[in-house]
């Protein structure tokens, strides 16, 4: 049984490490209704670590379904200027963001995909001068995750909804490095110094190309971009705060050349999108792009996610991810992509992270395309990783290096 004072610990690891407020500095909480009162604990860790002003910004699935359901397209792609405005007002002013995750996976099955696939494409667009300055690293931010009375219940439908809540707690506990701690802070920061590794063995290995195979028919070799970076652990802002983007994380990542994918990759977890779960999924990439796809369920979703924009059908991230990491041996399939993208190596549809290319926060989005990098409104996650999964790294010479085995590292 969780603790409330481990409870109160994370609350303040997310302030301290997640973000790392900054004296005087406004933390912006964006969260889910049901969240409340786990919000309202961040609040008062962010005002009590100097925050100047901490705001509060309310979601609610349930309002939201009714939203997609009876509303027009028309309606619901008319983005509020307020909105925008917000949300830039705060980016403007040095704030950090911390967004919450905890919602029902299946909010919006049954309801019209297109619909909702217009809706949010409407919405990232209108948002897209914000997400330009999440990129450039300009402003702190991490996602985390409280469990929703729905979304427990979905993880574990054996148990009462109050048995599920307390034992999804657990396991967000224990996937943050909270349980069994008496310093997570220092724990955060020694996990974060061994993803540091990782990454400097990639950097320094001169590879070009990755080979990627498993038993589940994955079959893929993904070019990456002239100038990577490969990263992990704790980020850094321009200005040199360093925060955790993910709480948990347990990847490096890097950017894939927009152009050089070519193979077919297969799902090895499902996918939570737009609140329709995806299983059994496929793509099939030529010269970058998603030339072909399928699904045993939920294909209308990868049709809709696909449609956002032309970046849409290419990569922007490849992530390697242990497979024995803490995620993984709890055995649990989360429905939730903060934790099922940590529990196995990942690729993402969509727009890449400026900061996974030297120099690219600075360069211009043209100047960051010709080196191969992708620019989408849409950043999607979907996992691949496999206890018997194969990873090779090839060189400009074509000299060949393995990366993983069996699902693991070969070098630390």
């Amino acid at each position: 049984m969780y603790r409330e004072a481990d409870v109160k610990k994370y609350a303040e690891l997310i302030v301290k490490t997640g973000v790392n407020v900054q004296k005087n500095q406004i933390a912006v909480v964006r969260t889910p209704v049901e969240c409340y009162e786990f919000a309202n604990l961040i609040t008062e860790k962010a005002f009590l670590a100097g925050a100047k002003d901490v705001i509060t910004i309310y979601s609610d699935s349930a309002s939201q379904r009714l939203r997609f359901k009876h509303a027009t397209t028309e309606t619901l792609c008319d983005v509020p200027s307020w909105s925008v405005d917000r949300l830039m007002k705060y980016a403007n002013e040095g704030a950090c963001f911390i967004s919450i995750t905890g919602d029902d996976p299946d909010a919006f099955e049954g309801l019209d995909q297109l619909k909702i696939g217009e809706s949010k494409k409407a919405v990232m667009k209108a948002n897209s001068p914000y997400y330009d300055k999440i990129d450039k690293g300009e402003n702190q931010w991490t996602v985390v995750a409280y469990p929703g009375k729905k979304w427990s219940s979905k993880v574990f439908p054996e148990l009462s909804a109050e048995e599920a809540q307390n034992k999804l707690w657990d396991s967000i506990l224990s996937a943050v490095r909270i349980s069994g701690n008496e310093d997570p802070v220092k724990e955060w920061a020694e996990h974060s110094a061994a993803l540091a590794s990782h990454c400097r063995f990639l950097g320094e290995s001169g590879i070009v190309s990755m080979k990627i195979k498993n038993s589940l028919g994955t079959d893929i070799e993904i070019g990456l971009a002239e100038d990577y970076i490969w990263a992990g652990g704790s980020e850094k802002t321009v200005d040199g705060v360093e925060f955790q983007a993910n709480m948990p994380t347990e990847e490096v990542f890097t950017m894939p050349h927009r152009e050089k994918v070519n193979g077919i990759v297969y799902a090895s977890l499902p996918l939570s999108y737009q609140g329709v779960m995806v299983e059994d999924f496929y793509f099939r990439f030529e010269n970058g792009k998603v030339v072909d796809y399928g699904a045993k369920k939920g294909k209308e979703a990868l049709t809709q996610l696909l449609a956002t924009d032309e970046g849409s059908s290419y990569l922007g991230e490849l992530a390697l991810v242990a497979y024995e990491t803490p995620i993984r041996q709890t055995g649990i399939l989360f429905y939730n992509t903060l934790f099922d993208e940590n529990a196995a190596c990942h690729l993402a549809l969509g727009s890449a992270y400026a900061m996974t290319m030297k120099g690219g926060p600075d360069m211009t989005k043209d100047e960051r395309t010709a080196k191969g990098c992708n620019d989408s409104v849409s950043h999607v996650d979907f996992m691949f990783g496999t206890a018997d999964l194969s990873i090779t790294g090839i060189t400009a010479d074509g000299t060949e290096i393995p990366v993983f085995e069996n699902g693991g590292w070969v070098k630390a």
